[in-house]
């Protein structure tokens, strides 16, 4: 008897190893690229390799390059970001394949329409049909420096057509100026020149398109119409017409395949990353060879996390989740790993990966953290970039793009994130380098004429423990600090605290006791006085001018709601931003009772119990762009990304279960599927970290909270043949911590240390239908980093 059962065991356990290797084979498929593409999830649709430098994707009307809805395709764009909530979106060298004659080189009028019919959206693949021009099969495919598309035309068709436009990208996104040449009989290539991010700084593309047969035709067009037989063409800027026309003989096949690279290096750079990874033995590596490697990398990439449990859609859910966390930051360097630095010189990174594009008020929350945690290498080369502009440009960057800061958002954002670098392991080797970085940082404001903004209310903060607020506060670019110095003090406060953890672990400890003291700075813009009218709570941060004063409205008022001092938020989703000093913060708030009770109108919790379903969507904030005039949780925005897990840190667990499986009802496998913009993949990186039950509030402290996981099994690879294996057992639905254990010991902690769980091990969650007593005594919860009293203004 106890033999057969052994054998039926070791025959469920094949079972379930053979269907979990049968999903992993096309783990490609479960990726559903189309999640994120409406309601301002900005996410694209087209193909990428992860952390790629060059995209393929359609361009329509949206200003961030697409939108499900849009009614036509005017090209297909070669450089995106995912999910960002500016225009300025990349989208440039527009091709599209045609056939006809044209009467306007404007790709609004020469837009094809197209069906969602048949649309295939996957890692590393995209395929639509144009309707137009007697019906055009598109696809794309993409590795990290080198794309392809196949165009396949109508077999009525003799001869197709190819437009590539260099004077449009995505909608308000401006080509200052392009040159097109025409190489032979089989290549494009060129430079253009656009602004960035929030219209921003310019910055250079180029580019190579190499067709695999020769065009019998060609020419180009210019502000003055088409010039057949040309081979070059310049465009200015306000001039949306400049690009190039090719014509085919179709042969038998109907289709035709163009490869092509980017670079922001030079012309060589372009035409070294086609050679390196578009071609083979000196010969175009064709579109199916190279869709095959392209999806063979994503599966490489998504199987390094491995779920059970949930539905279909669940796991497309989370693949895509996954697959969105794992596209930024782009790959920098050519394949001969040279990289325009923020000092636009040329450097070679040797033996590492250079990479651009950091979001970084958006990815300090969650994304830097999946990658440091999962991807360690990469993580590794992501922090030798950011001292690598640091050396450049004699700062640390805020919101980085292409080669420059953009200076986009505010706070101070660039300490957490290379804290948490530091903290997870990235910059072993490099710490100190980065502490002074970082102590720069914290303790100076950079020059005038620096393009670096950094901590622009440091005058104010580091002599009164405030950023003043001062609307006429000279910006470097579309935000600044003492523009927001209600939220701007929190942030810097945060951001402070952190830092004194890597100060005391370094032993610079004169440093980070100022560090930690000034990690209660959030005290000095918390006004007793302030009263929320309708819920009557009182006492809320509320911003101080440069006299020292509270703000008030000319009409002598301040309400809590209002936009006033706080950067896309209100007062309301920027009181939890103290995670450093929870104990301080429920003080202030008159007691755990009354902050429990804060919560609950927070987050409408009685509905969300009532209904966890649907209750998220009636209750919470639901414009992607409706910060200001709210009291409630925005799901769909990073200022309160954390304040779920502030249940858990008062010692009320069971409350962050029943939120948490709300916020996942709004990760959907729909178009509309991503909350807010997706930021870079930060969103998605807080539904993956959701779904696994860690999450990584404080940074600098390497704690990890914890909460139900949303499956029965995930197991994580940390890298090194390490392993990350959580176990959840019961059935759907909301469910209570009733106990964990690590590697077979139980606690009632309610977080784990990086330190202990870096080299692998078994979680496993005890589950019930109702809340228990885990978690919720005061020895459970972690200490506060930051405890301080801050000094008076």
């Amino acid at each position: 008897m106890h033999v057969v059962l052994a054998a039926a065991g070791v025959l469920l356990a094949f079972s379930a190893a053979a269907q979990a290797a049968s999903d992993n084979a096309h783990l490609e498929a479960s990726v559903n690229t189309f999640i994120g593409t409406r309601d301002e999830g900005n996410t694209f649709p087209g193909a990428s390799a992860p952390f790629g430098l060059i995209q393929v994707s359609p361009v329509g009307e949206h200003y961030a390059g697409w939108r499900y809805d849009n009614t036509k395709i005017r090209g297909f764009g070669h450089s995106f970001i995912s999910g960002a909530g500016c225009w300025e979106q990349g989208g440039q060298v527009t091709v599209l394949p045609v056939t006809g004659t044209l009467k306007s080189y404007d790709y609004r009028d020469y837009a094809s329409t197209y069906t969602h019919e048949g649309e295939v959206g996957q890692a590393g693949y995209y395929r639509v049909r144009l309707t137009d021009y007697g019906g055009i099969d598109a696809e794309a495919t993409a590795l990290t420096r080198a794309a392809a598309e196949r165009y396949t035309f109508d077999a009525r068709e003799k001869t197709g057509q190819v437009l590539v436009n260099l004077g449009q990208a995505n909608e308000k996104h401006e080509v200052v100026g392009s040159v097109v040449h025409v190489v032979g009989d089989r290549v494009v290539e060129g430079k253009l020149v656009t602004k960035s991010f929030c219209g921003g700084t310019q910055y250079t593309t180029w580019f190579r398109l190499e067709f695999d047969r020769p065009f019998k035709a060609f020419g180009t067009w210019d502000k003055d119409g088409s010039v057949p037989g040309s081979r070059t063409s310049m465009g200015a800027q306000w001039e949306v017409a400049n690009g190039a026309w090719l014509t085919f003989d179709l042969g038998a096949s109907r289709s035709m395949t163009v490869t092509s690279a980017i670079s922001h290096v030079d012309a060589d750079g372009a035409r070294r990353n086609l050679e390196d990874e578009g071609k083979r033995g000196g010969r175009l590596l064709g579109f199916d060879a190279m869709r095959e490697a392209a999806q063979a990398q994503w599966r490489r990439e998504l199987s390094s996390v491995q779920i059970e449990g949930g539905n279909a859609d669940d796991r497309t859910v989370f693949y895509t989740a996954l697959y969105h966390a794992l596209l930024q930051p782009l790959t920098g360097s050519d394949a001969d790993g040279r990289y325009r630095g923020y000092d636009d010189a040329i450097h070679v990174a040797r033996g590492w990966t250079y990479h651009e594009y950091f979001s970084l008020w958006d990815t300090y929350r969650a994304q830097n953290q999946w990658l440091a945690m999962f991807r360690p290498q990469r993580a590794r080369d992501i922090a030798q970039s950011m001292l690598a502009i640091h050396e450049q440009m004699g700062w640390l960057p805020r919101w980085g793009y292409a080669n420059f800061d953009t200076n986009i958002m505010t706070g101070d954002p660039v300490t957490p994130f290379l804290v948490d670098l530091w903290k997870f392991g990235a910059l072993a080797g490099r710490e100190w380098e980065a502490w002074q970085a970082l102590w720069q940082n914290a303790n100076g404001r950079p020059p005038a004429m620096s393009r670096a903004q950094g901590r622009a209310g440091n005058d104010s903060y580091l002599a009164r423990g405030f950023v003043a607020y001062d609307r006429a506060f000279p910006s470097k670019g579309m935000d600044v600090d003492p523009h927001h110095g209600g939220s701007a003090t929190l942030e810097y406060a945060m951001a402070d605290c952190a830092l004194a953890q890597m100060a005391t672990a370094l032993g610079e400890h004169a440093a980070a006791a100022t560090l930690g003291a000034r990690g209660g700075n959030w005290r000095n813009v918390w006004d007793d006085a302030v009263v929320d009218k309708d819920t009557g709570f009182h006492g809320f941060p509320r911003p101080r001018t440069e006299d020292g004063t509270w703000y008030a409205t000319p009409r002598g008022d301040y309400d809590p709601r209002s936009q006033h001092g706080f950067h896309e938020g209100t007062a309301w989703q920027y009181q939890w931003l103290v995670q450093q000093d929870v104990p301080g913060l429920v003080a202030a708030m008159g007691g755990k009772e009354n902050a429990g009770k804060r919560l609950d109108a927070f987050f409408a919790y009685d509905a969300l119990r009532a209904n966890p379903a649907d209750a998220a969507r009636k209750q919470w904030v639901v414009g992607s762009y409706d910060y200001y005039n709210q009291f409630r949780y925005n799901p769909n925005n990073e200022p309160d990304l954390h304040a779920p897990w502030m249940y858990t840190l008062i010692g009320e667990p069971a409350k962050t279960a029943v939120v948490l499986r709300a916020a996942q009802a709004l990760f959907t496998n729909a178009p509309n599927g991503v909350t807010g913009n997706d930021d870079l993949g930060t969103m998605s990186a807080w539904y993956l970290f959701s779904a696994i039950g860690l999450y990584p509030a404080m940074p600098g402290t390497g704690r990890l909270l914890l909460h139900p996981p949303r499956f029965e099994r995930v197991a994580l690879d940390l890298g090194s043949g390490k392993t990350l294996r959580i176990e959840a057992p019961g059935r759907g639905g909301v469910r209570y911590i009733q106990d964990v254990a690590f590697n077979g010991a139980s606690s009632q902690h309610v977080w784990l240390d990086w330190d202990a769980i870096r080299a692998g091990g078994s979680l496993r969650f005890a589950l019930g239908d109702a809340p228990g007593t885990w978690g919720t005594q005061p020895d459970d919860l972690p200490p506060p980093a930051c405890a301080l009293q801050a000094r008076s203004p």
